[in-house]
């Protein structure tokens, strides 16, 4: 039975809630407005409907690439289903009034989420994106004057009005990729436009049959007449010798804009690059299927087939693991990150010629980790020199943006110091000044920050060297910006996109410091980044609660009979223990799964991750043995503890066998048993 509900069955979705009541979709007119909820429903309920139309719709691809990073799924979705409509909207809708009509209420839908006020739902889960991510209207807006365009505007008359069309059509999707992904600069974008420009082109060359068929011509007349053809020989489709060389004249222009936005691949997270390369190898496919089957696109539509897109990935894959992405840092590559300084790199195993400045930036990094104390730091003894800078780096960097969240401000001041630092990480990575009005990026003075110019210099060489997206930076800052304004979390999916925020993004960055080779070592890294801050969560649940903060998913408390104010006695209840012992469980797991990533780095990385996995899981079972007494002092590891473990990672053997601390299995046993039994 199919799964879409009737007119008589399904409430008609306003189009001008709070603007005009007398517009609103009519049963039928566009197909996505199945199993849509209401204006204003909840987030959950708006990102279950986008993660649906993303995964159902009559797209034959995956909107969500599973090499992406999953904390990055949701985004997606919600990206996909704003264009999906915006393109619904002006496609599926056959009067050009209406659909004019259509498209304005939903730029005035656009408007009022920026103002923080969406209300349909594609909107209320789009706007979490758009905060979390710090997304400009542009992009979005740009795309909805394609569509008002394809209303009115049949015809292109030379090559740069239908440039001119793409820089609306197709542009703004990658640049919305490309902010989705943590990168902001003009370099990124200028290669973005010209891939995402060849791709539309190559389906302008590929669709002209079925453009035809809704009336529309966005091949150029003068580029036609340059080769002896007509408008009305094109829409009478006479195919002949003039049409062949005016296919092969196009075709060629877009191979070119394709080579032109080919670096980008080699310029973004490792994940994100095969993805790219994808698009550009199916773009030239389809070009490549216009040649073999004769040029004659007037007739037929030529198509690259399921075993073709296979083959292209697997090509793709192998290119990207053949060229060294996802990168070891032994081996010495181009800048990872361009509009910054180019700055020298290190071969194997030899130290980085860095300048002053930088070689100073480096000491004043391992000063603030030394006055830290904390476990990382250790860890770093047991690397080779560049990453140990490497990662004194990252750590002082983490340090000074975590104690702006922490700091007596207010939280007004707070927000600003945090967006100082994004700020300021953007201007050293791309080499200019930029602010956000919220439309778009302007020229802005540096920001007055302290520790930045100090800092920064060593990270930007950290990261250009160990080719680590600024995704990652600016998703840490994003969860330093949730502990200001988030105190509960509803579910586990949720705690989980704070985690990987604070911690998943250290473990990712930790890792491309470390080298790697296998694809699977950054989503084990997350799983470490989670066990790590889970840990951490057990242990700080009692003085947490005195910040106002509670981080254990609500469902959970429910599940256990637990109100948060159980978390203020004096001691934890019998409920609470067996909460928290489920709470460790998680983490156990998430410990044995991430311990694979031990036999997937450098070698001479190795005991620094086994020093740093075996301290954390031996916090965890130091908690369990306590039977999770962590209302009084502070759980911690001794002086000598530490020592020990420093001089097994030093002097042992790392295996995956022996990287975690031993537990009590017969607590551990019973604890699941009982954590089972009230869960129901």
């Amino acid at each position: 039975m199919s799964e879409r509900r009737t007119a008589q069955d399904k409430p008609l979705i306003h189009a001008g809630a709070g603007r005009d009541s007398n517009l609103m979709l009519r049963p039928g007119e566009i197909e996505i407005t199945c199993h849509a909820p209401n204006p204003g429903c909840s987030t959950e309920e708006a990102q279950k409907y986008t993660r649906w139309l993303a995964t159902h719709h009559y797209e034959n691809f995956n909107v969500v690439s599973w090499l992406l990073p999953k904390a990055l799924h949701q985004h997606f979705y919600n990206v996909y289903a704003y264009c999906r409509w915006a393109d619904d909207l002006g496609d599926e809708v056959p009067q050009a009034a209406r659909a004019l009509e259509l498209l304005a209420w939903w730029e005035h839908e656009l408007d009022a989420c920026y103002e923080g006020k969406p209300s349909h739902p594609v909107f209320v889960a789009l706007r979490q994106t758009i905060v979390a991510k710090d997304i400009p209207k542009q992009p979005f807006a740009d795309l909805l004057k394609a569509f008002r365009q394809d209303q009115t505007v049949k015809r292109y008359p030379n090559w740069n009005t239908v440039l001119g069309y793409c820089v609306y059509s197709a542009n703004p999707v990658g640049r919305l990729v490309l902010y989705l992904c943590g990168y902001r600069d003009e370099e990124r974008q200028r290669l973005s436009d010209a891939t995402c420009t060849a791709l539309q082109l190559a389906n302008f060359w590929q669709d002209v049959s079925r453009d035809l068929d809704i009336g529309r011509i966005y091949i150029p007349l003068d580029a036609a007449a340059s080769q002896g053809l007509s408008e009305s020989d094109i829409t009478e489709r006479r195919f002949d010798d003039r049409y062949v060389r005016l296919m092969k004249d196009l075709i060629a222009r877009t191979r070119t804009l394709f080579a032109q936005g080919r670096p980008l691949a080699k310029m973004v997270d490792a994940r994100l690059s095969v993805d790219l390369e994808m698009f550009t190898r199916g773009g030239l496919a389809v070009l490549d299927s216009i040649e073999s089957m004769g040029y004659d696109t007037l007739h037929r539509r030529p198509a690259v087939s399921k075993l073709k897109q296979a083959a292209l990935l697997g090509r793709a894959l192998v290119a990207h693991l053949a060229s060294g992405n996802p990168p070891s840092n032994d081996v010495a590559t181009e800048p990872a990150v361009v509009g910054a300084q180019h700055l020298p790199r290190s071969g194997r195993g030899a130290a980085p010629h860095l300048s002053s400045t930088i070689s100073q930036s480096y000491e004043e990094c391992h000063r603030i980790a030394r006055a830290s104390q904390s476990n990382f730091y250790y860890a770093f003894f047991l690397l080779p020199k560049p990453k140990r800078d490497a990662m004194a780096a990252l750590y002082a960097f983490m340090r000074l943006v975590d104690d702006v969240a922490d700091e007596g401000a207010s939280l007004a001041a707070k927000q600003r110091g945090l967006a100082k630092w994004r700020a300021a990480l953007d201007q050293y990575i791309t080499g200019q000044d930029q602010v956000f009005d919220g439309n778009a990026a302007m020229a802005a003075p540096a920001p007055s920050l302290s520790g930045a110019s100090e800092v920064l210099p060593a990270l930007v060489d950290t990261m250009q060297r160990y080719k680590m997206p600024a995704r990652y930076l600016h998703d840490l800052i994003s969860g330093a910006e949730m502990d200001l304004t988030v105190q509960t979390y509803p579910t586990f999916d949720r705690l989980r996109e704070y985690c990987y925020r604070v911690a998943g993004t250290v473990g990712l960055t930790c890792t491309h410091v470390f080298g790697f080779r296998d694809a699977r070592a950054l989503d084990l890294a997350e799983k470490l980044g989670l066990a790590f801050q889970l840990t951490n969560i057990i242990r700080d649940v009692h003085e947490d609660y005195k910040l106002g903060r509670v981080y254990l998913p609500e469902e959970d408390l429910q599940r256990y009979g637990i109100s948060p104010q159980d978390f203020g006695r004096g001691e934890a209840s019998l409920g609470v223990r067996e909460l928290l012992r489920f709470e460790a469980q998680r983490a156990w797991q998430l410990y044995e799964e991430g311990s694979a990533l031990l036999g997937v780095i450098d070698t001479d990385s190795r005991g620094a991750l086994w020093l740093l996995v075996h301290t954390y899981s031996a916090l965890l079972g130091r908690i369990e043995s306590l039977d999770f007494a962590v209302f009084g002092e502070r759980v911690r590891l001794s002086k000598a503890e530490k020592m020990i473990f420093i001089a097994k990672a030093r002097f042992g053997r790392h295996t995956e066998e022996n990287i975690l601390e031993k537990r009590d299995r017969d607590r551990r046993r019973a604890g699941g048993t009982g954590s089972r039994r009230r869960a129901g």
